[in-house]
């Protein structure tokens, strides 16, 4: 639900900041991504300073804080009169964010650290089923009411969320952090077995996320350019958007699974590998319909990468500290958000979409490569 929620509103949000002024396209598009961004960079900001506090006081409790907080922003932006307004209140959505992250860290430390793996995958399934879900609900909810309806509906999401988290989500074994030692950064690495195997998987999501939506701006573009004009570009580009997920859904549970009994790492690896061969052969397709069958396939490499890489950092950080390194994961995720989306419009800009692919293809070799240096040496100590 809250997957839904947090995805129901980016497909309407220019035409939404469009009603609020009399903008020039230039300006539509500035205003669009800024107020997009906006959140990403808040949070990464402000992720860490919660996730000490998920520490002390308990993931359930952030986990409501979030959902509370988010339904009355995300509600309050159907009475907005101007694009500040929109953009105020997108900030502040960064402040409250962190629902995912913390229910992560939540079903991190309930799980036994052999079922991580599997844990972590399921919910992993779950997010990406309200994010494939989250624009469909969306368009349907605008085209029977409005936008400003669209965002009170969410609110109301976000609202059941709250409910439903607070009285049947439990957290049994939550020991409040205490050492003043913990307040600071440099206390929380010390605590660390291997803060060198930490800050390469940190290192490890931001690339996946800046490779993963380096290609999200163009994606409908090369769609277009595909068809030559002929055919439904916005329907067709949906589809396609939508196979990523689709896939990563129903792998990313048996991956992780998969991860328990062979090792995480090995999951990772393969999953890097895949990437980079799907992402260099996107490069070079004819028509729609490869385009298609490799981003589908690009979404098991998903289900190998992110979900997985938090299972190893479950697996290499004590439980008194697992908010603030998932924390310190979310920030370094929403930094990819942030960074990708501008690589890749500057990428087909100077050049080409398919260049995008292979680019994207390098920076995943390059991730692989930091990988197998920072992380598997330290797995092998």
């Amino acid at each position: 639900m809250a997957g839904i929620a947090f995805s129901e509103i980016m497909p309407f949000l220019p035409l939404y900041i469009s009603t609020l002024g009399n903008f020039t396209h230039q300006q539509l598009n500035f205003w669009s991504g800024f107020i997009y961004s906006g959140t990403f960079f808040v949070s990464a900001i402000i992720s860490p300073w919660w996730g000490k506090l998920a520490d002390k006081k308990g993931r359930k409790p952030m986990i409501l804080r979030a959902s509370l907080g988010m339904a009355i922003v995300l509600g309050c932006m159907g009475l907005v009169t101007n694009v500040w307004q929109l953009f105020a209140l997108r900030m502040l959505q960064g402040v409250f964010a962190g629902f995912i992250s913390n229910s992560n860290a939540l079903v991190a430390t309930e799980t036994p650290k052999i079922h991580s793996g599997q844990a972590l995958g399921t919910i992993a399934s779950s997010t990406t089923a309200g994010t494939l879900l989250g624009p469909l609900v969306g368009g349907a909810l605008t085209s029977i009411f409005s936008y400003r309806i669209t965002f009170f509906i969410t609110g109301g999401l976000l609202l059941i969320c709250f409910f439903l988290s607070l009285f049947f989500v439990h957290e049994d074994d939550f020991k409040p952090v205490t050492e003043k030692k913990l307040d600071k950064a440099s206390g929380v690495i010390k605590e660390l077995h291997s803060p060198q195997l930490i800050f390469g998987l940190l290192l490890t999501t931001l690339i996946i996320q800046a490779a993963n939506n380096s290609i999200n701006p163009i994606v409908s573009l090369y769609v277009r350019q595909l068809l030559n004009g002929h055919g439904n570009v916005v329907f067709i580009s949906g589809v396609i958007a939508a196979l990523p997920g689709i896939a990563t859904f129903l792998a990313a549970s048996r991956f992780g699974a998969l991860g328990d009994k062979i090792g995480t790492h090995k999951i990772i690896i393969a999953g890097f590998i895949g990437a980079t061969i799907l992402f260099f052969l996107t490069a070079f397709v004819q028509n729609t319909v490869e385009l298609g069958i490799l981003r589908f396939l690009v979404g098991f490499t998903d289900a190998c990468l992110f979900p997985q890489v938090q299972t190893m950092l479950t697996k290499n950080s004590p439980a008194k500290i697992t908010g603030r390194i998932f924390s310190w994961n979310q920030s370094a995720m929403y930094i990819g958000n942030i960074v990708g989306p501008l690589l890749g419009s500057t990428i087909s800009g100077l050049s080409s979409y398919s260049m995008v692919f292979i680019i994207t293809a390098g920076i995943v070799v390059l991730n692989l490569i930091l990988f197998r240096i920072n992380v598997i040496r330290n797995i092998n100590k």
